[in-house]
């Protein structure tokens, strides 16, 4: 027996290799060292006084199962990236580099490829180099057409300038910036809804919603980098929110005897989220500890800050305070 008779084959993956190599290296910056098909990848730090590497994992959940749905496989790489880098974003981190892991049964060449084109269009915009990653083909573990994709992200921040939260005192304000949709979260509580309860389909339109259901599901992860990132200076705390919505992702953050109040009404709810709610009959802790609302990054600062803020930032909304105890996070 061939290794290809157990469902893998080793020449396609060389093929594959070589069809994305043109599109990693176009992503290379002047700190990457090593070139492709090493077992490891080198990367020289920019010069820095003090530096500290921050790094991050994450994955795009289900809603690769839209992806599949769709057959569209040109966005989902977006998503990792854009939701890796505002991950180390939230720390003060600027990106350095990135890799990839896709692990599938039976993925075309021109899907990984695609899956690829993604990535590096996401690098690209950061200034992040795709330096490696691993592309393994699993039958039995992922069914016909199956797929996974994880991204592991590594940035820089000088040790003086990490964002930690620590100086946040009471009447600080949380800025909400708006998200693009759902992000990478929620997704197999909606497919739940939407496709098995209310047996829509992907061309579904929806009342309110500018594209048929699937696209709308299907927006790529915003990245919230080059809005914030000039800002850090005047930001004390950034929560990036993901899964676990406001509750989990502003609670990590608090100090003691530092609590935050959340006003629901502080911002447009987008539709979609709306149709959730109502077609699920969730209740509105549910709604707030799993999906972002229409709110992908809150960031903290100072009253004396927000009329500097605001207007570099573009639109955003106040949506809460920080205030003295330690109940957590409170949304009225």
């Amino acid at each position: 027996m061939l290794y290809r008779d157990a469902g893998v084959d080793i020449s396609r993956m060389q093929q594959v290799k070589q069809c994305i190599a043109h599109m990693v290296t176009s992503t290379f910056s002047p700190y990457v060292v090593s070139e492709i098909g090493h077992f490891g990848s080198l990367f020289r730090l920019p010069k820095m006084k003090n530096p500290l590497l921050v790094a991050s994992c994450d994955g795009v959940g289900t809603k690769l199962l839209i992806a599949k749905m769709m057959r569209r496989f040109d966005t989902v790489g977006m998503d990792l990236v854009n939701h890796c880098v505002n991950d180390i974003l939230t720390l003060g981190a600027k990106p350095l580099f990135f890799l990839d892991y896709i692990a599938h049964a039976d993925l075309s060449n021109e899907q990984i490829a695609l899956i690829v084109k993604g990535v590096v269009r996401g690098c690209k915009y950061h200034d992040c180099a795709l330096v490696g990653g691993e592309t393994a083909m699993m039958p039995d573990v992922y069914k016909t057409g199956d797929f996974d994709l994880v991204g592991f992200i590594v940035g820089v921040v000088e040790q003086n300038s990490v964002v930690d939260a620590k100086r946040l005192e009471p009447g600080d304000l949380l800025i909400g910036l708006p998200s693009s949709g759902l992000h990478t979260n929620g997704y197999s509580l909606v497919r739940k809804i939407f496709f098995q309860q209310h047996n829509f389909t992907l061309n579904t339109r929806l009342k309110g919603l500018k594209k048929p259901l699937g696209e709308e599901l299907l927006r790529p992860h915003r990245s919230y980098y080059k809005k914030v990132y000039p800002l850090l200076g005047e930001i004390k705390a950034i929560a990036h929110i993901t899964g676990g919505g406001f509750y989990e992702n502003i609670q990590r953050l608090l100090p003691p005897e530092r609590s935050c109040v959340i006003k629901k009404s502080a911002w447009p709810v987008p539709r979609l989220f709306r149709y959730i709610q109502m077609l699920g009959s969730i209740p509105d802790t549910e709604m707030f500890r799993t999906f972002n609302m229409g709110i992908g990054m809150v960031i903290f600062v100072a009253p004396s800050k927000l009329d500097k803020i605001i207007p570099t930032i573009g639109q955003a909304y106040v949506i809460g305070k920080v205030v003295r105890g330690n109940f957590g996070v409170e949304l009225v």
